[in-house]
């Protein structure tokens, strides 16, 4: 059965989308509509911008979105998913993907969610920071030790969490952790404390967004973060939406049972390969590819 996974935040790079747009009119025509749906031109920074520009939650999240939800509309009736998952925001690409959500109601979300995210991230000064080389169980054990806000936030691969929180809380873990044993424990050039509770004022936010927005029934399985488990029922769909903002990425479960439920070859569909290296230190059996357009 083939999958298809969509990426978050941390796969952007200046010129994305440039070839979509260049190359498939319907490609540019919803790139045009994101334009005016967005209020500002986000082509240009897209295509020409600088890395700072890129960097900013408000311009990152909708620029991923539109280059993977783009991509998969220019596949055409190639795009023929068994079951989907997305990596954080990707999560809302997937659901755009396979027809739960309108391209103009994801982006508006999209947007929604990334000045939400940014907002609280300017209230508390938070960041976060990859942990490799240590068992779950031992980064689950130093968080849950410390006094202060840190948790897991991203379980991307064996060996491979995302720890976050406020800023002396990430502090004490590092050092925690790296007597641990923890091969690498450095701090990430994010915004903020993103899948924690220093997020929970972003997700009240999102909450009246997402209920009021239409649903419809999944051509597909999507395999949520929150539970890394798959629903095409829209309530459990919506439920976990909002509860993905201050909750872990459970990324390596989501892969590991998509397997186990008969994927066979997983394609990534969106910016860079970050979700395909993931994938492969879960699995190598599995086919992982993504997409030359």
């Amino acid at each position: 059965m083939k999958a298809y996974v969509f990426p978050g935040q941390g796969a952007q790079f200046v010129g994305m989308g440039k070839d979509l747009y260049d190359k498939s009119p319907l490609a540019k025509e919803m790139f045009e509509k994101a334009n005016s749906i967005l209020g500002f031109i986000i082509t240009d920074l897209m295509f020409a911008g600088t890395d700072e520009d890129l960097k900013q939650t408000r311009v990152t999240q909708p620029a991923i979105f539109l280059h993977s939800t783009i991509l998969a509309a220019v596949m055409g009736d190639n795009f023929k998913p068994g079951m989907v998952a997305g990596h954080s925001l990707g999560e809302f690409s997937a659901l755009v993907a396979i027809k739960t959500l309108s391209f103009e109601d994801g982006l508006v979300l999209v947007a929604k969610r990334a000045m939400a995210m940014q907002k609280a991230c300017e209230k508390t000064p938070s960041i976060m920071a990859a942990i490799l080389g240590l068992d779950d169980k031992i980064v689950e054990d130093v968080c849950s030790s410390i006094s202060e806000v840190v948790v897991p936030a991203n379980y991307n691969s064996p060996g491979q969490i995302v720890i976050s929180g406020s800023n002396e809380g990430i502090e004490k873990a590092i050092e925690a952790l790296k007597e641990k044993g923890a091969r690498r424990a450095l701090k990430l050039a994010v915004g903020g404390a993103f899948h924690s509770p220093l997020m929970e004022p972003a997700r009240a936010e999102l909450e009246e967004a997402i209920k009021a927005t239409t649903f419809r029934k999944p051509l597909c399985p999507v395999y949520q973060n929150v539970n890394a488990k798959p629903s095409s029922d829209t309530d459990m769909i919506r439920a976990n939406l909002v509860l993905q903002l201050s909750s872990p990425v459970r990324w390596t479960q989501s892969v590991m049972n998509m397997i186990a439920d008969g994927a066979t070859s997983f394609t990534e569909v969106g910016p860079g390969s970050v979700l395909q290296g993931l994938l492969r230190k879960v699995n190598t059996d599995v086919i992982i590819s993504g997409i030359v357009f």
